[in-house]
């Protein structure tokens, strides 16, 4: 057994223990309690779930919310007068409530309920872009999107005559910032850009990218899918025009999202859909528009989806996200090191600041073979492009394998992936 591993049994007692090299005090045993799903065995092998970036595994706190929601307030919102209706409500907007504090935003106003980011980001294109962006103008990506973030502005700069630009990623992973400056014009009309890059782990200095962009008096979307369950996140610090993210990267239910809007640029945007909550006065000569935030909430919501991503909220902030954050960075600093002494392993994306994400490929190998024999091994990866097949070209790969943390992981089960790698070499040496 392993150094590391040593100290990741010691990690699991009942005490609560410093982690390696840290003045962090983490009880690991009691969180990793919570998260029933990684409590089983894949292919008589205990599971090793390290595929967080594609989606979190959920607490007990979320199961047991969504659980009594089903059980005893399972009712339509908003419309209804009865009790069950009512509570249904409050719930609902109670989580509004915990998403506009844990992102800092002003008012619940800003905050619109989605299925995720991928809704989040069409929204705007279809809105804000439509409204304000026109033939010849242009919008600022970066070549690390996930495709979530390229093809809506695609087929708005199809619909339009506008053009997309696209800021180069170096070789060690980060944005080209001189050329993000430089890509900045009179004809740009809006900046769609990654927090936290999917493929790479790459922290943008999202900050800086926000204020270039205001000094150029351009607005900003930032894709906060793979930032928000791993930093700390005040839209108002950052300036954010928008900010979007999904929940169940949030340890919270599939197909709720959030889109955060200035008041100012929601007020101005023309609904999304039509229907249902987003109304307030129908007649077959003139509809009239609901306030916000219901104005782009049309039909029935993701109640449930809601109510649970309030109960991830409250999960994460108690165990404190700056805390969970250094914690998971210990673990992805032990991962890299371990898996770059490895040979024939390359890691994709080495950028400065990172968190939680380590994409690798092994020569000769294909990145498909590598999960299958991981997954035989109990270790659960993401093996393929991860949507953002650009990104791969730029790298001159098909793919890559990826190891995505979460803080319920181990220095253990980094052993476990580690050996785990080095059967694979095995396989295919022999």
């Amino acid at each position: 057994m392993s150094v590391h591993a040593k100290t990741a049994e010691k990690m699991t007692g009942d005490s609560m223990m410093k982690t390696q090299g840290s003045k962090l005090e983490f009880n690991l045993k009691k969180i990793r309690e919570e998260f029933p799903a990684l409590h089983q065995k894949v292919h008589g092998k205990p599971l090793v779930y390290l595929d967080n970036a594609a989606s979190t595994q959920k607490p007990r706190a979320v199961i047991e919310k969504l659980h009594h929601y089903y059980t005893w307030d399972n009712a339509n919102i908003h419309r209804g007068v009865h009790t069950l209706s009512q509570r249904a409500t409050d719930e609902y907007e109670a989580a509004r409530e915990k998403v506009r504090a844990f992102i800092h935003a002003q008012k619940t106003s800003e905050v619109i309920f989605t299925r995720g980011t991928t809704e989040s980001i069409n929204l705007v294109a279809q809105t804000y872009g439509r409204q304000n962006i026109k033939a010849g103008d242009e919008i600022i990506i970066s070549h690390m999107e996930h495709h979530s973030n390229i093809v809506p502005w695609q087929m708005l700069v199809e619909q339009i005559g506008a053009q997309l630009k696209v800021v180069p990623v170096t070789d060690a992973g980060e944005l080209d910032l001189e050329a993000y400056q430089n890509m900045l014009s009179e004809k740009t009309k809006l900046v769609a850009m990654v927090h936290v890059s999917n493929s790479l782990g790459t922290i943008n200095p999202m900050k800086k990218i926000i204020d270039v962009a205001h000094q150029a008096g351009v607005p900003v979307l930032v894709d906060g899918a793979q930032s928000v369950n791993h930093l700390e996140i005040n839209v108002q610090e950052l300036d954010a025009d928008f900010f979007v993210f999904s929940g169940h990267k949030l340890f919270a239910p599939t197909g709720i999202g959030v889109l955060y809007g200035k008041e100012s640029l929601l007020e101005n945007m023309p609904p999304y859909q039509g229907g249902g909550d987003m109304i307030r006065q129908v007649s077959f000569e003139k509809t009239t528009y609901n306030d916000l935030p219901y104005k782009f909430e049309a039909g029935t919501p993701h109640i449930a989806g809601a109510i649970g991503l309030g109960a991830a909220i409250d999960y994460v902030q108690e165990l404190g996200m700056s805390q969970l954050a250094s914690y998971e960075k210990e673990v992805l600093d032990y991962a890299t090191k371990a898996l770059s002494a490895l040979p024939g392993l390359k890691v994709i994306g080495q950028a400065k600041e990172k968190t939680s994400v380590l994409s690798f490929v092994l020569q000769d190998i294909h990145p498909h073979d590598i999960g299958t024999i991981l997954d035989n091994e109990g270790v659960a990866v993401r093996a393929g492009h991860h949507c953002t097949m650009p990104l791969m070209q730029r790298f001159g790969v098909p793919a890559t394998v990826r190891a995505s943390f979460a803080f319920y992981n181990s220095f253990e089960e980094v052993d476990a992936l580690l050996e785990a790698i080095k059967k694979v070499q095995e396989v295919f040496k022999g």
